[in-house]
């Protein structure tokens, strides 16, 4: 297996940053998490912008050569290379080049991109509903950086950690005002009497491509953004999770309360039929 960085293709199991590197010193930079079916990328339009957008909020200084066209080439080229582009998850990481202390020395984009095969059972929905709880003690910050897919992903590793030892496939972070952010991997959204909602971004959720693609497209379902309480989660007729790499994720448990998945259901099926 081999990865690209900075533009050249390495063997993916030899080391290539140094202890001076800022995303790991700092978690100074971004990512995005893609998935490639048949050599393309889903929702690359929406990943793009998003990517540039965090850039711009980072005040990562773009060159001209690092475009979409450039970075997608890439990521098709290695997914080639790894034979993996019938269906895969890559992983763009991107992070200011230089050393220097909290100051930069420099503010160009350096970027390594990861390729993995995934299974075809990605593209299903999942049989068995999910189990969601809240990860206690860790808030989301509402501030512009709660929004981007930030390589400092401390709290996200911490409610992880903690689905891992109760477990549970998920765990719900809450805000600073104890209302629903996301959870460590996707976006959050409940069916209540038939009508979709999501925490609005200024929650603290990350800016997700699919829930983006969901509120933005033409689905058969009203979507609305709506500030979340616990409350509002433990009442909903059904609860479902959104990345871009599994798509929709239903969930039957959290806390005490119990769901169906027949919304879910329906909107993964017309989901399949847009992006596939």
């Amino acid at each position: 297996m081999q990865l690209c960085y900075n533009g050249a293709f390495l063997a993916a199991d030899k080391p290539v940053l140094t202890a001076e590197n800022r995303s790991f010193r700092y978690g100074d930079g971004c990512f995005e998490t893609m998935r490639v079916y048949q050599g393309q990328i889903l929702l690359a339009d929406l990943h793009f912008e998003r990517l540039f957008a965090s850039l711009g909020l980072l005040h990562i200084e773009i060159p001209p050569y690092f475009t979409k066209t450039y970075l997608a080439n890439l990521i098709t080229e290695l997914c080639s290379i790894n034979d993996v582009s019938g269906l895969a998850r890559v992983r763009l990481t991107v992070f200011r080049g230089g050393g220097g202390l909290y100051a930069s020395e420099e503010n160009t984009p350096h970027f390594i991109i990861q390729s993995w095969e995934l299974s075809p059972t990605i593209l299903e929905l999942n049989d068995i509903g999910w189990s969601l709880d809240i990860c206690p003690g860790i808030h989301k910050s509402t501030d512009s950086l709660a929004n981007i897919k930030s390589n400092n992903c401390l709290p996200y590793i911490l409610a992880s950690q903690y689905a891992k030892q109760h477990s549970c496939n998920e765990a719900l972070l809450l805000n600073h005002y104890e209302r629903v952010a996301d959870t460590t991997i996707a976006n959050i959204f409940i069916v209540k009497k038939g009508v979709i909602y999501t925490p609005p971004l200024s929650e603290g959720g990350v800016c997700g491509v699919m829930r983006k693609h969901l509120l933005n497209d033409d689905y058969p379902f009203e979507m609305v953004e709506k500030p979340l309480a616990v409350a509002d989660l433990e009442n909903a007729d059904e609860i479902f999770l959104s990345n871009a790499v599994f798509g929709i994720r239903w969930v039957d448990r959290f806390r005490d309360s119990s769901y169906g998945n027949a919304t879910a259901a329906i909107l993964h099926e017309h989901l399949q039929e847009k992006l596939l």
